[in-house]
C-alpha cells in the first residue's frame, strides 16, 4: 500500500464512507448475519500485536526510525498476531452471538463505531486499498466502559452486490491491554 492516497472523485469517495458508516451501522445494532454478508468469502482478518520498539539512535533523521511498522508482529510469519482469522472463524464468532449458552455476551454490550479518515491507497479497479480510522466505545451493563481506537488497513473486493471486505488488518493503538474483549469486530 503506497504511503500517499490517490485522487478520488466525490462519488468514489462517498461509495467508500456509506460502505464503512454502513458497517459500523449494522455492527452497532448487533446485526451480525447482515455484517457477514459484507465479507468475502476469502477474507483474511488480522489484528498484529503490538511491542513497545525501542527506537534505535542510529536512524536519527530516517522516518523507519518511529515507524508503526516497526512495533507489528504477527506479519509475514513474524511473532504471534492476537487475532489471524478467515471467514469460518468469522462465521462461528457470529453464530455464537446467537446461542444461548453465550455467557460472555449476556446481557450483549453496547457499542458505538465512529469511522473516519476514510483514504483510498490504491485501486485497480476490483480491488480497493483503504485506509481509515476507528473509535469503538464499549460498555456493559455492571462492568466499566472501554474505549479501542486504531487504524483498519482494508482491501476491498468490488461486487457486482457492492463492495466487500477481501482482507482487514486492524491495528489497535494501546501500550497495555487491559480490555474486557478483544472478540469484538473491528
Amino acid at each position: 500500500m503506497s504511503d500517499l492516497a490517490i485522487d478520488t472523485t466525490p462519488e468514489q469517495q462517498r461509495e467508500l464512507e456509506r460502505f464503512y458508516f454502513h458497517e459500523a451501522r449494522l455492527l452497532d445494532n448487533r446485526q451480525y448475519q447482515q455484517w457477514l454478508a459484507l465479507v468475502a468469502p476469502e477474507v483474511e482478518y488480522i489484528m498484529p500485536s503490538r511491542v513497545n520498539a525501542m527506537v534505535d539512535n542510529r536512524e536519527r533523521g530516517n522516518e523507519h526510525m518511529i515507524s508503526v511498522e516497526r512495533e507489528l508482529e504477527g506479519l509475514g510469519s513474524q511473532g504471534s498476531p492476537i487475532r489471524e482469522e478467515g471467514y469460518i472463524h468469522l462465521m462461528l464468532r457470529v453464530e455464537r452471538a446467537f446461542k444461548i449458552n453465550s455467557w460472555s455476551e449476556n446481557p450483549p454490550p453496547r457499542t458505538r463505531r465512529i469511522v473516519g479518515n476514510v483514504e483510498l491507497m490504491g485501486s485497480d479497479g476490483v480491488e480497493r486499498q483503504v485506509l481509515s480510522n476507528f473509535h469503538l466505545h464499549y460498555a456493559r451493563p455492571g462492568s466499566a466502559d472501554f474505549l479501542y481506537c486504531g487504524q483498519r488497513r482494508d482491501t476491498l473486493l468490488a461486487t457486482e452486490e457492492g463492495l466487500r471486505i477481501r482482507r482487514r488488518e486492524v491495528v489497535l493503538d494501546y501500550s497495555d491491554i487491559e480490555y474486557p474483549t478483544l472478540g469484538l469486530l473491528f
